[in-house]
């Protein structure tokens, strides 16, 4: 499964020629497991989809605008780019090859295509603790040895009441 969103839109401006500035679009892109980040600018995403309109399902590309340096703008611009190339992943079970292209993407589409669905793969992690019972909804064990800790307990906070053995000394004996 591919994963792809469009997080920045970044002017870029080279050294030889400041004037040819344009926008690059940071593509995030996920699969199986693995990410990375392809730099496209927009004229890229119009050729691929000139390429691919005819091969599969594609939703409509959004338009340019004119000016096309204004933040509010370029943001129209990266979520429906970001739109459109979810949509051309979500609607097409086969992916052409120039998506694979364009999303730097090598074995995923293969990948997916070998692993059989009623094969189950064990999680890869473990857990890290775990119960076989709610050792609070248990009923009391009836072991024959004492709770030695709730009797210590008992026997500190009750002994000079309960306890018949224990005599209770005067508080102006205690310091003598």
């Amino acid at each position: 499964m591919i994963v792809v969103s469009i997080p920045a839109a970044e002017p870029e401006v080279t050294a030889r020629s400041p004037e040819k500035a344009h926008t690059v679009f940071l593509v995030e892109v996920l699969c199986n497991g693995r990410r990375h980040t392809v730099a496209k600018r927009y004229s890229e995403f119009q050729a691929l989809h000139k390429r691919i309109k005819k091969s599969c399902k594609v939703p409509d590309f959004p338009p340019r605008r004119v000016p096309n340096w204004v933040p509010k703008v370029l943001e129209q611009r990266r979520q429906g780019l970001e739109l459109y190339i979810q949509g051309v992943l979500c609607h097409n079970e086969e992916l052409p090859q120039d998506v694979l292209d364009f999303l730097k993407v090598r074995r995923c589409q293969q990948e997916l295509k070998d692993r059989s669905p009623a094969v189950s793969h064990p999680p890869s992690q473990q857990p890290v603790l775990g119960f076989h019972s709610d050792p609070y909804t248990r009923p009391p064990a009836m072991d024959a040895l004492p709770n030695a800790v709730l009797s210590g307990v008992l026997q500190g906070l009750y002994a000079p009441w309960h306890c018949p053995s224990c005599t209770a000394v005067p508080r102006g004996q205690l310091d003598s």
